[in-house]
């Protein structure tokens, strides 16, 4: 008796802990969920007197700055083929913009001085794959990037005067460099290479050096360099080489031997390192355990973010940018019910000035808590996630929407997502898994997932579902499964194997084939196919896991009403393939909806829109019918 009443009694706490506390269950517009800023993309200049941001002009995005010391604000871009999606700061005042137009197979990089507005072309080639590694201070004018302008496979590094334009290349990649590491002063001195499973890490003492290799790992492993720390050729790097759960550590770069464990977590990843590098100091470590986490490492940077808590409580607060002296900082603070704002925040004076808000039509108030649950597999493995209660319910019997999270490995984190707010305020229970494979949780828990795609990453989610019904929270005869990518492969996953557990299934460029998934691999990727085999599988020697577990090969097994939405413009997508599919499951009388958006090629933000709403408008309306028996 004792026992029962200690089991009713958890299971009311569950749900009375779990459920939004709001008074009133007002239903907000599907628009306002998902209204776009009017500002965004937020830097300010190394010199701390401007701010800058993409702003929306006739349905693209464009640079604006603003002066600080007047607030003045002027628009510094004007296009209106392609927007802007991203730029930075160099230290000798300029703007740095890139731009991919992948209808013309071009790339451009465009450079703005920020006294006189000037601009000009500095780089115009075919498309690439860019990414910026250094802006030096002791040499304003000089950037360091990557690109794979010589070879669509291969990403070398070149060194560019962003005030003459001229460009040189910095190092070839001899073919298997994945990534490269520069030091304070740009220079390239620690490099990544891959034959697809293992993974060295290679140093050189200075650009007259050869590279040598330091440490050989298996893709288990990972060495993820931060900084020199100062100590001879010592560097800082996040490891879990020789342990379970990644630390920050300390690395000779003479001889690949670990020196020194700065912090590590017993029950999470460290997941980043905030690092200053004007100061060439460790701030702070920051890992997820069910809600985010930060140990800090310095006293200053402790002191700044407690100043910071005080002003903003109850939010996870981030510096999104800062001068070059670090006494402007820009700020973006956030919560589960709360979209997020940016601030401007000076550390001489504690100042704390509202930029601008991610979303205006959402009140915190009117939305619901992201609780973290967890929960024994059927072989007793602890899986962890994350539970949204609509308001104003009992929490008990409830129609559920579990959302696979769109990455395999990718996990889910607590923090505001538009999506599960919408569905809770539709008065659903959102559900969702990070089951094993996803990061965050250790290098046994990750590992586990391996080529368990079809197989125990789903069992989990199946188990989940099954822990909702046993603890009274979900109505059994009202779940349904929604994913996107990845996610969109589990939710038709479900409904194929485990017949009678859902009452329905919404999937949006969904991965219908593992052949297609590892065939389009773009050429940038090429050197982890290998380690692609060993955590998916291999088309060839997997052929028959392949063909078992992709719903393309199996129409015959989905009996629920489905809807599907497909990016038109989703460049790994197979559309051909997806009507085929689409073709099966009508001819096998299988209640299909079936959408295909952005049929339109290019950047147009007012249509990505549209379709957006269209698909969450359309979503709704198949919930009401399927899971809820409206008409």
């Amino acid at each position: 008796m004792l026992n029962s009443f200690k089991h009713l009694f958890l299971i009311a706490l569950i749900i009375g802990v779990c459920s939004c506390n709001n008074k009133s269950a007002k239903q907000i517009p599907i628009g306002d969920f998902f209204n776009l800023p009017d500002k965004g993309n937020f830097h300010i200049s190394p010199d701390g007197k401007y701010i800058s941001y993409l702003k929306r002009v006739n349905g693209k995005q464009n640079i604006y700055v603003q002066t600080l010391a007047d607030g003045k604000e002027r628009m510094t871009t004007s296009f209106v083929d392609y927007p802007v999606r991203d730029y930075f700061w160099t230290f000798n005042n300029q703007i740095i913009l890139t731009k991919n137009m992948f209808e013309q197979n071009k790339f451009q990089m465009i450079g703005i001085d920020a006294a006189t507005m000037q601009t000009r072309v500095l780089l115009d080639a075919p498309k690439v794959n860019f990414r910026l590694l250094n802006r030096n201070r002791n040499n304003p004018d000089m950037i360091t990037f990557s690109m794979n302008k010589r070879d669509s496979a291969a990403i070398d590094v070149y060194r560019m005067n962003t005030k003459t334009g001229e460009l040189t290349m910095y190092i070839k990649n001899p073919g298997n460099i994945t990534e490269w590491f520069t030091d304070a002063d740009g220079k390239i001195r620690l490099a990544k290479a891959s034959d697809g499973v293992n993974e060295t890490v290679l140093f050189r003492q200075n650009d007259e050096s050869k590279f040598k290799p330091i440490i050989v790992n298996n893709f288990k492993n990972q060495v993820r360099p931060i900084a020199f720390s100062g100590k001879k050729d010592w560097f800082y790097a996040l490891s879990n080489v020789n342990r379970d759960k990644t630390a920050l550590v300390e690395i000779n770069a003479e001889n690949g031997k670990e020196e020194n464990v700065v912090y590590s977590n017993a029950n999470a990843d460290i997941e980043d390192v905030v690092y200053s590098k004007t100061k060439h100091r460790l701030d702070m470590v920051w890992w997820q355990d069910a809600k985010p986490q930060r140990h800090y490492l310095d006293k200053d940077a402790e002191i700044i973010y407690n100043n910071l808590l005080k002003q903003l409580p109850d939010n996870e607060i981030n510096v999104v940018d800062k001068d070059s002296s670090e006494t402007r900082l820009l700020i973006s603070a956030s919560s589960d019910r709360n979209p997020g704002s940016y601030y401007l925040y000076s550390t001489v004076d504690k100042k704390l000035d509202k930029i601008s808000d991610q979303n205006t039509k959402i009140n915190p108030a009117d939305l619901c808590e992201m609780k973290p649950i967890s929960f024994n597999a059927s072989d007793g493995t602890l899986i962890n996630g994350y539970l949204t209660l609509p308001a104003n319910k009992a929490g008990t019997n409830l129609p559920i929407v579990v959302i696979p999270h769109s990455d395999p490995w990718r996990r889910n984190s607590w923090g505001y997502s538009a999506e599960v707010q919408f569905l809770a305020n539709r008065g659903y229970g959102v559900f969702q898994v990070n089951y094993r494979g996803s990061t965050g949780y250790g290098k046994a828990f990750y590992s586990a997932g391996f080529k368990q795609v079809g197989g125990k990453m789903q069992d989990d989610i199946t188990d989940g579902v099954k822990w909702l019904i046993a603890q009274k929270i979900a109505n059994p005869k009202q779940i349904a499964i929604y994913g996107s990518g990845f996610g969109g492969f589990s939710a038709l996953y479900g409904v194929s194997f485990h017949p009678g557990l859902y009452n329905c299934v919404a999937v949006q460029s969904a991965l219908i084939s593992f052949f297609a998934f590892v065939k389009d691999v773009p050429p940038f990727f090429k050197p982890y196919l290998s380690m692609i085999y060993e955590k998916v599988g291999n088309p060839e020697t997997d052929a028959d896991m392949f063909r078992a577990i992709s719903p393309v090969f199996n129409t015959d097994k989905i009996k629920v009403p489905m809807l599907i939405y497909q990016n038109a413009n989703d460049p790994r997508a197979n559309v051909s393939e997806l009507n085929q599919f689409v073709r099966e499951l009508k001819k096998r009388k299988v209640s299909v909806d079936y959408k295909l958006i952005n049929k339109t090629k290019g950047g147009d933000r007012s249509q990505r829109e549209r379709g957006r709403l269209q698909m969450y408008t359309e979503l709704e309306k198949f919930l009401d019918i399927n899971l809820l028996g409206k008409k």
